[in-house]
């Protein structure tokens, strides 16, 4: 097992690494079904060839993943990867975005 779930002082439950992790290692995919709307666990991901975005609403561990200005993993499409090693018992972040154009 890499990842728990566990009270966040970032928001709610967050998502925390069970053992250290190396930058650059998968954490894992997050998994959903397609979803045109927007939801507290959807994940939007750039289509190929700037056709827009897909939303993914989230059934996994992955879908509580909080929001961090310097986040330690990173969404590419929907595989998210280790940005910086990562130590055992820490919450995994990502950057939510909010603020891209």
């Amino acid at each position: 097992m890499l990842v728990y779930i566990a009270p966040s002082i970032i928001h709610g439950k967050g998502l925390f690494a069970a053992r250290p992790l190396r930058a650059g290692q998968l954490i894992g995919v997050y998994d959903g079904p397609v979803t045109d709307r927007d939801g507290d666990h959807v994940l939007w991901v750039e289509n190929e060839g700037d056709d827009g975005w897909t939303g993914y609403d989230g059934i996994n561990e992955l879908r509580y993943m909080n929001h961090a200005d310097s986040p330690t993993a990173e969404m590419d499409g929907l595989r998210c990867y280790a940005l910086v090693d990562i130590k055992a018992e820490t919450e995994i972040t990502i950057d939510y975005g909010w603020n891209d154009s």
